[in-house]
């Protein structure tokens, strides 16, 4: 029995450092005075803590890792260098954020001004990074490794997603372009039926790689990627749409987030004091509020600078445009101020103004900004949540500082989506284009109807004055199909 002892503290000795060996008792007598559980000894003589949260067996003598008292502890080394004090730590974290904040905001403002391709471009590079953040929590690396076709199905998944995702968008948007190339037409006219047969491939090949032994964890890959494609991917296909549909989609919902962010934090140190939420201790009512009036007056005067360039509120025609060359469009009526009478003011009373002149867009700014400041948050709740679940901290280390992208986008997606639903619901002005013609006269009419459409417009024009007598000519000379058909 002392031959197993001397055995034992002599390892024991050997974890500990020099300056450590005078305070044993000192260091132990106040937990054992306290009541806690004195270390008991094993069947092999090591010692170990009795615990409830020491859920993994440790050999005796394998311990890298102790305190000066002898226990095991985290994230202390072996060597005698001295630990960096919480307040340098806390200083380099400051210093890598604000760095990569300013980093991100350069980013942001330059592809916006440069461009609608740029932003789309930033888009797609957010929602792919994203994409493989939330795929890899749930990822056993052992298991995946095994399995040499998890990987490639996450990723395959992903690319038949964007294509039909990206390909809605191009054709809604590019019909003009789309429908009258003559390689593009063929898939832009059966593109629902090419992404199924893509899908339905994924799923084929999912199922046939299917192992004995592994069916858990492969079904809980498939569950998690086709979350994952629903909560990132198709979130974010909406806010591409958004871009489209005008600049100020796009920048005023991330806008309203950031804003609401940063007085959240602000309202919260100053006069926060109840818990909103257990999922994020930190958050408070007292913040939560405040943020939501701080973003309703910033995204009020926002939305006034912002609707007042046409490069924001239009449409996009034209991929090539940018804050320099801008772009034009008859701007929607949600743009155009109107006078309103005040409520309940008298009309004899001059005191007051009994009218008020403002766009209707500053009306829907009041609901996108209460949006954004009561619901877009339970998307970054949602995520906390999602991480305490995995035991994580972060969903990866992509922005330095900052963690994970979807750390920094959790509540971005909801946001982006929230607004494309409210824009199609309550905004947009829907009405024929010069796309929507052509496709229904594609798809709808013959050939010999097409050629009967062209002529017919033509003369239209030529009786408004807009071109001449010889196009006519040109087109009854030329256009063979219809002359036959006659």
């Amino acid at each position: 029995m002392s031959k197993k002892n001397n055995v034992h503290f002599q390892n024991r000795e050997r974890r500990m450092s020099q300056g450590s060996m005078p305070d044993i008792k000192a260091s132990r007598s106040p937990s054992r005075a306290s009541g806690a559980k004195s270390p008991t000894r094993n069947g092999n003589g090591s010692l170990h803590k009795s615990s409830s949260s020491d859920k993994h067996e440790r050999p005796g003598v394998g311990r890298n890792d102790t305190s000066a008292s002898g226990w095991a502890t985290e994230n202390e080394d072996d060597t005698d260098a001295p630990a960096q004090s919480d307040f340098e730590k806390k200083k380099q974290t400051f210093i890598t954020r604000a760095i990569w904040t300013f980093v991100m905001i350069a980013i942001f403002f330059a592809s916006m001004f440069a461009g609608h391709i740029y932003v789309i471009i930033i888009v797609t590079a957010v929602q792919i990074i994203s994409f493989k953040e939330v795929i890899a929590i749930s990822n056993v690396p052992s298991r995946a490794r095994s399995l040499r076709f998890t990987k490639t199905l996450n990723w395959y998944f992903l690319g038949s997603t964007m294509y039909f995702l990206y390909g809605e968008s191009v054709i809604y948007y590019f019909k003009h372009i789309v429908l009258i190339d003559r390689v593009l037409l063929p898939f832009a006219t059966h593109h629902r039926f090419i992404s199924f047969m893509l899908y339905v491939m994924g799923f084929v090949f999912f199922v046939g790689s299917l192992q004995k032994g592994h069916y858990r964890f492969q079904f809980t890959q498939f569950a998690w990627t086709h979350m994952a494609l629903y909560l990132i991917v198709v979130q974010a296909h909406f806010i591409m749409n958004n871009i489209f549909e005008g600049m100020i989609w796009f920048f005023l919902p991330v806008m309203l987030v950031i804003t609401n962010d940063i007085f959240a934090y602000v309202c919260g140190i100053t006069f926060g004091r109840t818990q909103l939420i257990k999922l994020s201790p930190k958050k408070t009512v007292e913040g939560f509020v405040g943020a939501w009036i701080c973003t309703i007056i910033i995204g009020f005067g926002l939305t006034n600078v912002l609707m007042r360039s046409k490069y924001f509120i239009c449409p996009v025609n034209d991929l090539g445009a940018n804050i320099f060359t801008g772009l034009a469009c008859e701007p929607n009526p949600v743009f155009i101020p109107h006078t309103y009478a005040v409520p309940f003011i008298p009309a004899h009373w001059t005191l007051l103004p009994t009218t008020v002149r403002v766009s209707p867009m500053q009306f829907h700014i009041l609901i996108m900004s209460t949006f954004a400041s009561l619901i877009a948050p339970f998307g970054g709740f949602f995520a906390s949540g999602l991480k305490r679940t995995f035991n994580i901290k972060d969903f990866g280390d992509s922005i330095p500082g900052h963690g994970g992208m979807t750390d920094r986008m959790d509540c971005q997606f909801i946001m982006g989506f929230f607004a494309f639903m409210y824009y199609q619901s309550f905004i947009a002005v829907y009405k024929a284009s010069v796309g929507s013609v052509i496709e229904t006269a594609i798809n709808g009419l013959s050939a010999e109807e097409q050629v009967e459409l062209v002529k017919g417009l033509a003369k239209h024009l030529y009786n408004q004055g807009q071109i001449g007598g010889k196009v006519l000519e040109y087109l009854g000379a030329n256009m063979q199909l219809g002359v036959k058909r006659r």
